[in-house]
């Protein structure tokens, strides 16, 4: 198999399945989808893939808040195994419910003395807006650092807090976890409604592991692979409907270039 594998989580719930696998899929990867079950009773398939992937929806109907559920079962039946994913290069991905999962089940940021976790948007209701996303240093791998990623937001529980806020916010910045902030037209970050859909602490949109390889993010960039997508069908003002492409394949990027024989580094 030459192409990067990519397996997919699937639960009760999860409505984002089929666009997180096309992007995936368009991006040159191979895609299995798995349901949770079934990745319960043999947690070695992780073993099969390069990366791990959970995308959106509202797992379990978030009876619990928002991803609660789904991120005890991975926690406590798959920690082990994606750790050691993680540890042997592989990557792990989650947008939206599949971020709020992650951070719930202590994947993210995996710096040690940050607790964070994502609870109710500041208007107390369901968001669902294009946002402008600044790549941050936990996401410059992928993208340029400073440049624009528009993707669609849609959650009602999308704020990222943090314990011991003031401290925590360094330790990250120091650590480089910070993947993407909410800009603004002008590309600067703003925690400004409607920009910053949620008032999200410091405009965060997204995190990544100090390796990088485990990134999650609220916004959608499976919904942004083509100028269709975007609300001014590639005018301008709203880039140019390639950039989440471009960002799903860089992610798979490494794997790519191992498929082919290739050193990533």
């Amino acid at each position: 198999m030459n192409s990067p594998r990519v397996l997919q989580l699937f639960a009760a719930g999860v409505n984002c399945d089929r666009e997180l696998a096309f992007a995936w899929s368009e991006a040159g990867a191979t895609v299995e989808q798995v349901h949770i079950r079934k990745l319960i009773q043999m947690p070695e398939k992780l073993r099969e893939c390069d990366v791990f992937s959970i995308p959106g929806g509202f797992t379990y109907g978030d009876d619990l808040g928002a991803g609660k559920i789904l991120a005890m079962e991975v926690e406590r039946f798959l920690g082990d195994e994606l750790l050691a994913l993680h540890d042997r290069g592989g990557s792990i991905f989650g947008t939206c419910n599949g971020f709020q999962i992650l951070v719930k089940a202590g994947l993210l940021p995996g710096v040690d003395g940050v607790e964070a976790s994502l609870t109710w948007n500041r208007t107390h209701r369901f968001e669902c807006r294009w946002t402008r996303l600044r790549v941050e240093k936990g996401a410059s791998k992928h993208l340029p650092e400073g440049s624009i990623l528009p993707a669609p937001s849609a959650h009602a529980e999308g704020r990222l807090v943090l314990a011991n806020p003031s401290k925590a916010l360094v330790t990250l910045q120091e650590a480089g976890c910070i993947a993407f902030t909410y800009a603004d037209d002008s590309g600067s970050p703003t925690t400004e409604y409607p920009a910053c859909p949620n008032g999200s602490l410091e405009a965060i949109a997204g995190l990544s592991s100090p390796s990088g390889r485990i990134l999650g993010l609220m916004p959608h960039p499976e919904r942004n692979l083509s100028p269709l997508h975007l609300p001014d069908r590639g005018a301008g003002e709203w880039g140019t409907g390639g950039e989440g492409l471009d960002f799903f394949r860089a992610f798979l990027a490494p794997y790519t270039l191992q498929k082919q024989g290739l050193n990533a580094h």
